[in-house]
Formats: structure tokens, sequence, C-alpha cells
């Protein structure tokens, strides 16, 4: 199994069965997303050097504009996607086997983690796992220590307050905070990029 037939499986969320096809894939691929996050988290690297070697994780071109302050960590890589002008905070841990997309200008607080798997509540069953792609909006801003959760989707110009455990979607123009994290108001959102 190659790659991105991997990630076309995730994305229509099929079943993960511990040591199966997928779940080897996954393994192959981690190994490869240790050696360039130690290289990102190991050394100083310029903002240029940092995003060569974040595009060559996530296998494609970073968005223009895109950065990122290290440490920032990963267990798969090859299914992140980002948009222009991304600003990734430092101590970030992104699961990302099930898909992540971030939206032009989003904000990425320190310490932020992004899960796309669930594993099997069956305990004879608890190594297979259950992807579930995240998405976040344009013009996201997401505060420190947040987490959120496989599947969700959160909307343009929404926020999500430090600490927050997102386990449902988050409408545009909202604000959502606590755990689990709730609409807690409504805000003005631009068209602008």
């Amino acid at each position: 199994m190659e790659i991105e037939e991997f990630k076309r499986r995730a994305g229509r969320r099929e079943y993960i069965a511990a040591g199966g096809e997928m779940h080897g894939l996954m393994h192959r691929a981690a190994e490869e997303a240790r050696r360039i996050t130690a290289e990102i988290n190991g050394n100083f690297h310029t903002a240029e050097e940092i995003r060569a070697l974040f595009s060559q994780l996530i296998g494609k071109e970073a968005g223009e504009g895109f950065a990122l302050f290290p440490p920032f960590y990963t267990d798969f890589g090859k299914n992140i996607s980002v948009g222009r002008g991304v600003f990734i905070n430092s101590g970030c841990c992104f699961q990302d086997q099930g898909g992540i997309e971030i939206g032009d200008g989003c904000l990425i607080g320190h310490q932020v983690v992004i899960a796309t798997l669930n594993h099997d509540a069956a305990p004879e069953r608890r190594g297979s796992m259950l992807p579930a792609p995240v998405k976040l909006g344009r013009r996201v801003w997401v505060g420190s220590h947040a987490t959120i959760l496989p599947g969700v989707t959160v909307g343009d110009n929404a926020v999500i307050a430090a600490g927050a455990v997102v386990t449902k979607d988050v409408p545009a123009n909202a604000v959502a905070a606590g755990v689990p994290a709730k609409v807690v108001k409504k805000i003005g959102g631009t068209e602008e990029a």
C-alpha cells in the first residue's frame, strides 16, 4: 500500500485493523516522520529551512507564508495540509493519520493537540483504530493547550479558547470554550484573506 491509497481509505474513515496493511503503513510512515521531526526539533533552522523541512514532512509544499516554531511532533506527517499564512506555535502534537486540513491564515497556539484517530472501544480490538479527519476553516485561531478530537470541523474565523477540548463541530464566527467545548459567543467575521 502507498501513502495516497492510505489517505483515500482513511478519508473514507475505513477501519484500521491492528496488524493489517494500513496499520503497517502507519508504522513505516512513522519512521520518516520521527526522522524529519528530530531534524526540525534538534537544531536551529532559519524560517526558510523549517518551511522546507515541514514540506518534506507533509510530502507537499506548505502554503506561502507558513511559519512554525519548534518543537513540533507528529507520528505520521503525510496527511497534513496547510494553507497560506498558517502559523503553528511551539510544542504542538498532530496525530494526522485521519487527515488534518488547516485553512489559510490559521493561528495554532502553543501545545495544541489535533487527533484524528480513536482506538476501538472493544478491549479485544483495542489496537485497531477508527480515523476521522479534522478540518480548520480560514482564519481559525486555536488557543494554547486546546485539544481538537477526531472528526471535528471548525468554521471560518472561529476561535477555540485556550485549554478547550473540542469534541463537536464549531460553526463559523463562533468562540468555543470549555471541556467539552461549547459555543460561548458569536464574533464578527471578515471576508479578507
